[in-house]
């Protein structure tokens, strides 16, 4: 295929902002694609690789909801849930993001299976990324590691099917882990593929059976839509505080930021997710300050 590869490394300007606030970021990653999806509005969609038909009907059902949000659907091209959703993510317009356990070259793209549908997503302007260069550094191993970089680039994780060992779970641990929101779909009691996911939503995870579960947290805002730049406005006047609090004082704590505004806690907290999520600032040492 006709598409380059990119080394971004920690600290270049195109590294995903979002995956260098966890604990153990990869150092670089090997990108075929649109970098530029790195620092939109990303969401996870994983599940098991043994797919079932009330499985697919949902990621499908999900997806086609999200639709006019504009965001960037995650997933691990991996057989399964994972093809569904990156599928249903080019059927309804919405870029896409594929997390390989393997390398992004042509002989190293897997499965062999899912070849095509990665192509397509290139095609789609989307984006292949891996954390490994060569097939040499590629082990079984690596498709549970690569599992925090997709929980990593995305602000909250929707598991769709799985079994009670699945592991889509791992995904699911490392969003919690990462401070992300997981979500899970409810499923059959004596399916084996829904033993997981409903196990997650026993452990607190929020049950979404429409997207509309998931609009809740979120919202349709289009400003969540857009590649993150810095640029110091905002049509949200809370939000504008903010940057303005940032602009003239450096760098505060969110305690800090709440009392200089004079806001409701809540609102405040609320709002530094979205900056953050934008882009427009960045949290350091517990402190925040303009990007």
């Amino acid at each position: 295929m006709q598409y380059p590869i990119l080394e971004v490394k920690q600290g270049d300007k195109e590294y995903p902002r979002l995956l260098a606030q966890i604990h153990d970021p990869p150092k670089q990653l090997y990108c075929r694609g649109n970098v530029e999806l790195f620092n939109t509005f990303c969401f996870a969609i994983v599940g098991t690789r043994k797919i079932t038909s009330y499985g697919r009907e949902v990621a499908e059902s999900i997806i086609a909801g999200l639709a006019d949000t504009g965001w960037t659907i995650v997933s691990g091209l991996a057989l399964g849930v994972d093809a569904a959703a990156h599928k249903a993510a080019l059927d309804n317009n919405l870029p896409t993001i594929a997390v390989l356990g393997s390398t992004v070259n042509d002989n190293g793209i897997g499965p062999r299976s899912n070849f095509q549908l990665a192509k397509e997503i290139l095609i789609n302007k989307g984006l292949l990324i891996s954390e490994y260069k060569s097939e040499g550094d590629v082990v079984r191993a690596n498709f549970a590691i690569r599992d925090r970089i997709i929980s990593g680039l995305s602000k909250g994780v929707l598991v769709v099917e799985g079994a009670e060992k699945s592991g889509s779970l791992i995904t699911a641990k490392s969003a919690a882990d990462q401070d992300r929101d997981v979500f899970a779909v409810p499923g059959n009691i004596f399916s084996s593929v829904s033993k997981g996911t409903n196990n997650l939503i026993k452990n607190g995870a929020k049950m979404v059976t429409s997207a509309d579960d998931i609009l809740e947290e979120y919202g349709k805002n289009p400003e969540l839509s857009l590649s993150a730049k810095s640029n110091i406005s905002t049509k949200d006047p809370i939000q504008q505080k903010i940057l303005d609090i940032l602009d003239e004082k450096g760098e505060l704590s969110a305690d800090e930021i709440i009392r200089e505004s004079k806001e409701e806690a809540s609102k405040i907290i609320g709002s530094i997710s979205m900056l953050e999520i934008r882009g427009t600032i960045k949290k350091r040492n517990g402190k925040y300050s303009l990007i």
